[in-house]
């Protein structure tokens, strides 16, 4: 099933980068979910909390559980069940039916819709949120947004961000004529974050930048980020081929003089997306993967013991028609991590 490794100097020093512009690492949330995007849950927070990150997003209450020692605070995404409470959980509320079902005293971050329309509350529902807050004696701890279009050149970034400047006056003011303390307020991912000149929220949410990728339009100035994870596969056997003869399913691929042939044991079961033929891949040091790659494995002109398969999820992401993160985030939790 091979193994995934983890640049720890190249994830310190996206978060130096990230922590520079959002100003200080206290107003940066690491966004863990999906298993830190493919990267490792438990390693990553562990990197994080090492390089001095206290917050973290997360999607589900069983992955806050696992690091809840790690971190401050942590905000939950999408939860209906609450089987374990902790002062450190956060959870967001997307509308006021979910505000119903949310215990008692539970940290509450409610989020809502400035324009991208796929969920949170109307603005015009802020005071009745507001309210049902109180009355089930839960606590008001955040305000947050997100932008559709924050890795794109356009106007519509701005026109976000100004309606979400209106709603944190709005919110401040309703908040003070309930004697209620101000909920931290935060609307940046990673594209918005480094579109912001003078970030002024209370912290961001950081995913895709902290693991080394912006999906964002090339006009647009990206920072010095790093890839920090490569994928490695193991030799599991290895085989001379004669001129004309076949590799894999289908023989797709063809000798075209006597070569050396090795299997090695990573495939499309464990999250490496099955290469369509008409694209040569080369792995980082110059081989071929060869033929139609099977499920637990996949041939390469190379007699190496381990083979980097990719250590930049770009390249791949332009050979399957696709972006990063899904690159990323399809690798399976089974793959064993290294830390280097």
């Amino acid at each position: 099933m091979g193994k995934i490794v983890i640049n720890k100097t190249n994830l310190f020093h996206n978060l130096e980068i990230i922590s520079k512009q959002a100003k200080g690492k206290e107003k940066v949330a690491i966004v863990l979910k999906d298993n830190a995007y493919g990267h490792g849950l438990l390693e990553i927070a562990e990197l994080s909390n090492e390089f001095g990150i206290k917050k973290a997003v997360v999607q589900t209450l069983d992955e806050a559980i696992k690091i809840e020692k790690l971190f401050d605070e942590i905000l939950i995404l999408a939860e209906d069940i609450f089987h374990t409470y902790s002062h450190t959980f956060h959870i967001a509320v997307n509308s006021l039916e979910q505000l119903e079902k949310i215990p008692q005293n539970w940290n509450i971050h409610l989020k809502v819709d400035t324009g991208m329309h796929r969920n949170g509350i109307n603005k015009n529902q802020l005071k009745e949120a507001i309210d049902g807050i109180c009355k089930r004696n839960l606590k008001f701890t955040g305000l947050f947004t997100h932008y559709r279009s924050a890795d794109v050149l356009s106007t519509e970034f701005y026109w976000q961000k100004a309606i979400f400047g209106q709603i944190k006056k709005e919110v401040k003011s309703i908040c003070e004529q309930l004697f209620l303390p101000f909920p931290k307020f935060h609307s940046a991912n990673s594209s918005a974050l480094f579109r912001f000149k003078d970030y002024d929220d209370d912290f961001a949410r950081v995913g895709i930048a902290t693991y080394g990728y912006l999906e964002s339009d090339t006009i647009i100035t990206n920072p010095d980020l790093k890839p920090i994870l490569s994928l490695w596969a193991k030799k599991m056997a290895t085989r001379t081929l004669k001129k004309g003869e076949k590799v894999g399913y289908g023989g797709t691929y063809e000798a075209k003089e006597e070569m050396c042939v090795s299997t090695y044991d990573v495939g499309y079961g464990d999250g490496f997306f099955r290469l369509n033929e008409s694209h040569k891949y080369i792995t980082p040091k110059g081989y071929e993967v060869l033929g139609r790659e099977s499920m637990d494995n996949l041939s390469i002109n190379s007699d190496d013991e381990e083979v980097c398969l990719f250590d930049d999820a770009k390249n791949l992401a332009k050979i399957h028609n696709t972006i990063s993160y899904e690159i990323v985030t399809a690798l399976k939790p089974h793959i064993k991590k290294e830390i280097k």
